[in-house]
């Protein structure tokens, strides 16, 4: 067996991309690299349709675009329509009109444009599981760093990156930290390459996702190793809560086609009648618990998400207000419209905008369930999506698809092999390297 490598260009700019994230951050580099990878390799994409076989031979066209795709592509077609009319209503001007433009070129089409990439490129699926992997080392190597830099009187941000020029939601996507106190409680905690800390929590838990499909041991733990810091370090509750449920929820699935399954879920549900209201209020204070941990966090995003909605209900149903607006000194002037992907869109791109989302996200989670609950190549889409519904309810998709790519291209990759193979019958048998390869060495070969 032989070492895994990219094997055509498009792998190559993946590989290199995904292995030297650390590189980019230190740069600022980050929010620059995501949508020119995005355009790039849907540029290769359609060239490749376009030409067919004419094309070279490692970069022929898997097949015909699938339709979940072409959901997503119209979804987000939708979407910058929404933004023009959006902006046409409230005479925002054509200035902001082109800047909007460029930052759904950033943001929401990047959600259509990578699985198009998985979809249409040969890419394979492992490739992608062991640069997750690599990068999962490279980020343990760097963390002793990061977390002893609070006691050692090191400050938070080392710098920002004069690539802010080229705009974006704001300098912190093209700052270096080594780490952030958080204002409630005074206490440091950690984003890694995130522009925050619950991104970064939700970042590990797709590097979790990713590692458990490694095949390599050594790797395999690297990228757990990486995932399982990143969520506790961020000490976010959504990162918790996802490395439960988004981990054992897709292993769990295949349980409910057994017979035996529904038989135990039937002897559960007619016990309920003892326990259900112990389970209930256990529930209750759970819930209470959970936001008690966090309480001015809690406020400020649920007094955000309340004056969106009442906003949206008022002002704009159909198309929104066209863009964020700053809030009052409730919500410590945070944008209303940021902090909630749904409230986000009702107030910037209203119903129309909604819908552009919610259409291809819940036909896309239909057939990664039917599929998860059959074939264990279903699983880690099916936790990805899973990941991205619940940071859709704590953060805004527009503005993170930029370091969501890895796990965007996935999605892309599992849907061609499902138009490949629908029953998934067949087993591929990737080249992994051999047990006494090492993750050091593999990572500093692929650094140089």
């Amino acid at each position: 067996m032989h070492p895994l490598r990219p094997r055509n260009p498009a792998e190559s700019l993946i590989w290199h991309s995904l292995t030297l994230t650390w590189v980019f951050y230190a740069f600022g580099a980050l929010y620059v690299v995501g949508p020119v990878l995005a355009w790039v390799l849907a540029g290769l994409a359609a060239l490749s349709l376009y030409l067919g076989k004419a094309i070279r031979r490692d970069l022929w066209p898997t097949g015909p675009v699938p339709w979940i795709v072409w959901l997503w592509i119209i979804g987000m077609s939708v979407m910058l329509i929404a933004l023009w009319i959006g902006h046409i209503d409230w005479g925002l001007g054509l200035k902001k009109t082109i800047k909007s433009s460029i930052g759904w070129a950033k943001g929401w089409a990047l959600l259509a444009l990578f699985p198009l990439v998985g979809a249409v490129l040969p890419i394979r699926r492992e490739l992608l599981i062991r640069a997750q992997c690599v990068l999962g080392l490279w980020t343990l190597l760097i963390a002793p760093i990061l977390l002893l830099a609070p006691y050692l009187g090191l400050p938070e941000r080392i710098f920002t990156s004069p690539l802010k020029a080229v705009g974006g939601p704001g300098p912190e996507y093209f700052s270096v930290y080594l780490f952030t106190f958080d204002p409630a409680s005074w206490t440091p905690r950690w984003q890694f390459y995130a522009p925050w800390s619950p991104f970064a929590a939700l970042l590990g838990v797709l590097s979790v996702l990713f590692a458990l499909e490694e095949r390599h041991r050594g790797w395999m733990l690297a990228g757990l190793g990486a995932g399982v810091l990143m969520i506790l370090a961020s000490k976010s509750r959504m990162g918790l809560v996802g490395l439960v449920c988004c981990t054992f929820g897709p292993r769990l699935l295949p349980l409910v086609i057994k017979s035996w399954a529904w038989l135990a879920l039937s002897a559960v549900t007619a016990s309920f009648a003892t326990w259900g209201a112990t389970a209930l209020d256990l529930g209750k204070a759970g819930i209470h618990g959970f936001k008690a941990a966090r309480a001015d966090s809690t406020r400020v995003r649920e007094t955000l998400q309340r004056i969106a909605r009442e906003r949206w209900e008022t002002d704009a149903v159909w198309f929104g207000h066209g863009t964020v607006q700053p809030g009052p000194h409730l919500v410590e002037y945070m944008p209303i419209g940021s902090h909630h992907t749904w409230f986000g869109l009702l107030f910037v791109k209203g119903l129309v905008g909604f819908l552009a989302l919610l259409v291809p996200l819940l036909a896309h989670l239909a057939v990664v369930l039917m599929d998860g609950a059959r074939n264990p190549r279903g699983r880690l889409p099916l936790g990805i999506l899973m990941t991205l519904v619940l940071l859709s309810f704590g953060e805004n998709l527009e503005i993170e698809a930029y370091m969501l790519w890895p796990a965007l291209i996935l999605l892309g990759c599992h849907l061609r092999e499902m138009s490949r193979d629908p029953e998934g019958r067949e087993q591929s048998h990737p080249n992994f390297p051999p047990p006494s390869e090492s993750p050091f060495q593999h990572a500093t070969s692929s650094a140089a």
